[in-house]
């Protein structure tokens, strides 16, 4: 019994993860402004357009918030590296007994399947984090052209290439950054698949309220009925 929780709960959890995530990839896509993604991401061009505007005023400020982003990005892969290596520490500890708390597979090959999915989220946030150095490294240099000199420059260098650059950091970034989340479950795999299932269920929950943009909603709407209002007032079509 305890050992069909785990061919039941466990997959069962982290399609519920895999679900939401793709529902989420939707919302993006077909309707940004309802999420804070797809929000930021439309700020971010805006920001990258401010930027390349004057590069001689804003410059320093744009290689400033990259260089923030960049020091983000190397500190949790540097956090994702060092539990890696923890993690191949554990498995390699074989002297370690199951814990009285645990309920489900107590079995050695369990146990090895259950820390090598925690390394292999660790490397996956690792890996995500350095993608998101390269991009935010490559936009710090290109966000100091001046759009004037682009044409002239490079007709391949555009204004939204260098935005594309510094979301596709932020991208990244954000990737990383559930990989973590989702080492919080796998963790709690190693007591059970209860708890890990009940993590996961909790989780969706979280990113639902951080992925929806409620409030920006509600501010949208009343700007429309504004400027609704004021063209009523002055007679507009």
């Amino acid at each position: 019994m305890r050992v069909v929780l785990d061919w039941v709960l466990v997959p069962l959890g982290l399609v519920v993860m895999l679900a939401y995530q793709a529902w989420l990839l939707y919302k993006i896509r077909t309707q940004p402004t309802k999420t804070v993604i797809g929000i930021n991401t439309i700020n971010r061009r805006v920001w990258v357009q401010a930027m390349m505007e004057d590069p001689s005023k804003n410059g320093v400020l744009a290689v400033q918030t990259l260089r923030n982003n960049i020091m983000a990005s190397t500190l949790l892969a540097s956090t994702a590296i060092m539990l890696s290596s923890l993690i191949a520490v554990l498995m390699t500890n074989r002297g370690a007994q199951p814990s009285v708390l645990l309920y489900g597979d107590k079995t050695q090959l369990g146990f090895s399947i259950k820390f090598f999915s925690i390394l292999v989220c660790f490397l996956v946030a690792f890996l995500f984090n350095v993608q998101s150095i390269r991009y935010y490294s490559h936009a710090s240099i290109l966000i100091n052209v001046p759009v004037k000199k682009i044409p002239l420059m490079s007709p391949n260098l555009s204004v939204e290439y260098v935005g594309r650059a510094v979301n596709r950091g932020s991208y990244f970034w954000s990737l990383g950054l559930r990989a973590f989340y989702l080492s919080f479950p796998l963790f709690l795999w190693i007591f059970g698949p209860i708890p890990m299932f009940v993590c996961c269920v909790a989780l969706v929950c979280l990113f639902y309220f951080l992925d929806v943009a409620f409030q920006c909603n509600v501010s949208i709407v009343s700007e429309e009925h504004k400027i609704s209002d004021e063209e009523e007032r002055s007679g507009l079509p």
